[in-house]
């Protein structure tokens, strides 16, 4: 008998993810950052973060693999999105399951929340040593704001979200917002 493919669903966070969703984190984080760094106790404070903020998870199998966290302009946990932006934050892949589709599909998720919402765009700050998830950024269209940036060694990128002929946004169907839904796929 054959094993089917992994499953990868993508779904809110929930407080018995919030364990995993700070070790993955953490391990994400911990070759870009000095060991002594603040930092650190902000990437493992998870559910402090899931009350300021919107975190999903994604899943394979029944284990966490990843997270996405989504801040609105105004959230203590936005530090660069501007009224009418979705930020994201502290993305995460738990190593063994990088090369899989997994952060892809996590941002992925978020533009569409981002569509959703009716944003303009999307913002993300990222080291520029962080080159597995710059390539995932370049290949979907995100774009350096080069007068967004906030430190020599980080980056700002945006991605315009559509808008229509009139220079309106589109209007989305309430069908198509991914909170009613959760996404799963194959991969």
């Amino acid at each position: 008998m054959t094993a089917s493919p992994p499953h990868l669903v993508i779904r809110p966070i929930e407080a018995r993810d919030f364990a995993a969703v700070s070790l993955i984190t953490v391990e994400s984080y911990r070759p870009f950052i000095r060991p002594d760094d603040d930092y650190f106790a902000l990437l493992a404070d998870t559910e402090r973060r899931a009350s300021a903020s919107e975190i999903v998870v994604a899943e394979v199998s029944g284990q966490v693999v990843g997270s996405l966290t989504m801040v609105e302009w105004g959230s203590p946990y936005a530090d660069v999105a501007q009224q009418d932006e979705l930020e994201f934050r502290m993305i995460a892949v738990n190593p063994r399951a990088r090369g899989h589709g997994v952060g892809t599909a996590l941002v992925e998720y978020g533009i569409r929340v981002a569509r959703a919402r009716g944003r303009s765009r999307v913002v993300l700050s990222t080291m520029d040593v962080m080159v597995e998830a710059r390539r995932i950024y370049d290949r979907l269209g995100f774009a350096e704001a080069p007068d967004r940036r906030w430190h020599p060694a980080i980056s700002v990128l945006t991605f315009p979200l559509h808008r229509g002929a009139t220079g309106q946004r589109s209007q989305q169907n309430s069908a198509d917002d991914p909170r009613k839904v959760t996404e799963s796929r194959d991969f």
